[in-house]
Parts: structure tokens; sequence; C-alpha cells
């Protein structure tokens, strides 16, 4: 695929460029004297693409499918938090048309009774809310590791030296079109899932009829 034009200053490789240009500029005031150092990239052999991060994620299939089951979770957690809730407040509206039957130290008690339900009904409400918390932040966490363990494949496949992460307020606030493979990468790792997620299915479908 050569549509990635070979670009030049699109982030802040100023280092390695001021380096093959201050080796360009050696060689031809000093023709003859000697060879740029080894391990530098030259201009016109450096190819750089970019992905707009956020687009590949939010159409990631993988990434989609599991912030679905986060989200599915996440509704059950509340439905079961509500119940919890709603048994509480009639304990309390219970409590009150009650109390004035109570004994003092009996309707000391209860209140007390109450209050600890309460600092307890909020502990659980906190606890879910930081399990979802960490779903969320260990996935994003693993989808980052797959999109970039497959853009070192992909970045081998097409002769890529770099390739950015391009997202609004980020580090790069301009790149041309022709170098954007957003479509490209998404559909590539969406064909990975696709094609490990039917493999798994052979799999369980195969131990299944064993």
């Amino acid at each position: 695929m050569r549509k990635f034009s070979k670009a030049l200053g699109i982030l802040g490789i100023a280092g390695t460029l001021l380096v093959a240009c201050n080796n360009k500029g050696n060689e031809s005031t000093t023709a003859g004297a000697g060879t740029s150092g080894e391990g530098t990239v030259e201009l016109s052999d450096l190819n750089i693409a970019y992905i707009n991060t956020d687009s590949v994620i939010n159409n990631y299939q993988y990434f989609k499918d599991k912030s679905s089951e986060i989200s599915e979770k996440g509704k059950r957690y509340e439905s079961e938090l509500s119940n919890r809730a709603k048994g509480f407040e009639q304990e309390v509206a219970n409590f009150q048309q009650s109390a004035q039957n109570m004994t003092p130290n009996q309707s000391r008690a209860k209140q007390e009774d109450l209050m600890k339900k309460e600092r307890n009904l909020v502990t659980y409400r906190d606890n879910l809310m930081q399990e979802l918390s960490a779903d969320e932040a260990n996935l994003y966490n693993e989808v980052y590791d797959k999109i970039q363990e497959f853009l070192k494949g992909y970045a081998e496949e097409n002769n890529l030296e770099m390739i950015l992460s391009y997202t609004r307020g980020g580090g790069v606030w301009y790149a041309h079109e022709a170098l954007d493979v957003t479509t490209s990468v998404t559909k590539g790792l969406n064909d990975a899932y696709s094609s490990s997620s039917k493999d798994a299915s052979s799999t369980t479908d195969t131990t299944s009829a064993e």
C-alpha cells in the first residue's frame, strides 16, 4: 500500500529531522568526506501515517461488545440497588408509623439499626460504582494493548516508520488526509476479532459435541 506520502515534520520529531538535515548538509559541503551515521532516518525515506484514536476505539467491535457487557452489568446493579433502597425506605416509613407505640429504648435501638443499614447501603452503592469504574478502566487498557500490538504488524506490512495518534486537542494539530489509515486499521482490528471469535465458537461447539 503506497498511498502514504512521504511527510515532513508532522509531530515533535524535530530531533531526528535535525540530525538528518545536518548530515545531509555536511555531505553537500564536504562531498566524499564520509557518510551519515548509522541509525538516522533520511527525510525522503520517512513514511508516516496516523489514526484517529477515538474513532478506532469506538468502532472496534471488541470494544463495543465489552462495553455492552459492562453496561448490562451496570443495569443489573442499578436494579438491585434500587430494590434495596426501596426496601430501606419502606422500613423507615414503617418505623415512623409505629414509633409512637415504642418505648424510648426500642425507638433508639431501631434508629441506630436504620442508620447502620443506611451506611451499609451507601457502602454497597460505592462498591458497585468502583467495580464498574474498574471494569471500564481495564477495558480501555486492554483495548489500547490490542491496538498497539496490531499496529506493530500493520506498520511492518505497510512499510511505515511511525503511526501517530490523532485526537482533538492532542499533539497533532494537522495531518494530511492521505496519511489517515483509521478506516484500514479499524477494519483490520475487526477482521482479527471476528476471526478469533469464530475460532473460539468453533472450539466450544467441538468440545460440546464430545
